[in-house]
């Protein structure tokens, strides 16, 4: 397992604007990620993201005005191979090195919504990718672990946050997704980023008492559909929700039956 703390990280910020920075960006690119990071956002990426707000997540009940207002901000390109930064703002998800998969926009907005993250909550995020979804969490206040174990979306992770947040408001842990990460716990929210068959016993284990949990459901028997789930920790028991229907990329790493399912 390795730890990267954003602390040691070097950033130049703006200023602090409703829960989120507006950054003065100074990212090191390497050929596979996209170099134009370096330079100034062009007009067309803050036109990209508005679009996304306006067509892709305010009309799916995305009602959060600081979620909004971050997603709007935070430059999703940015956490794109190069190669398809141009479809990073649409309305699907878009393929990472590994078999892996940033969510599309309106999932990751209506999973974040349904944690309904509080300042300061101890939020942690399992298979985090290249770090997009913990920067939104950061922008609205959460202290986040990401966990993720391809040292290559890692990596990106390393380079593209500390130029977009605080030093100090992303953990960045190397290791196994299933095992979550107990040694952080307990989390005021945890956020797994992907498809998986069933919420690990051991992962909502780590939730404090009142703790939310939300994810995506693989689909089950009887021709039941993959769908957002909300979990919650109460009087030492957890018990699952079903939210609203959603498909995306599975962890393939999660085996089938580790813990609950619907």
């Amino acid at each position: 397992m390795v730890k990267h703390d954003l602390q040691g990280e070097s950033a130049t910020l703006g200023q602090r604007d409703r829960g989120f920075y507006t950054p003065t960006m100074q990212i090191i690119a390497t050929p596979e990620w996209d170099a134009s990071a370096t330079r100034p956002e062009a007009a067309h990426w803050a036109e990209a993201r508005r679009h996304m707000v306006d067509s892709q997540l305010r009309p799916n009940r995305v009602t959060d005005p600081l979620l909004l207002a971050a997603m709007g901000e935070l430059p999703r390109h940015l956490f794109a191979p190069a190669s398809l930064t141009a479809r990073a703002h649409a309305d699907a998800d878009l393929p990472l090195p590994g078999g892996r998969a940033m969510l599309q926009p309106m999932a990751i907005a209506r999973l974040l919504q349904l944690l309904a993250l509080r300042d300061g909550d101890r939020l942690l995020i399992v298979g985090a990718g290249t770090g997009y979804s913990a920067a939104v969490a950061a922008s609205l206040g959460a202290r986040v672990v990401a966990l993720e174990q391809d040292e290559a979306l890692v990596a990106v992770a390393r380079r593209v946050l500390p130029g977009l947040l605080p030093p100090g408001a992303i953990e960045l842990v190397c290791a196994p997704l299933p095992g979550g990460h107990p040694a952080g716990a307990p989390y005021d929210a945890i956020l797994i980023e992907g498809e998986v068959p069933a919420v690990p016993t051991g992962i909502a284990g780590q939730l404090a008492e009142g703790g939310r949990l939300a994810t995506i459901l693989a689909g089950g028997p009887r021709g039941r559909g993959p769908r957002a789930v909300l979990g919650r920790r109460a009087s030492g028991g957890f018990s699952l929700t079903d939210a609203f229907d959603c498909a995306t990329a599975a962890l393939r790493t999660f085996q089938p039956n580790p813990g609950f399912v619907l």
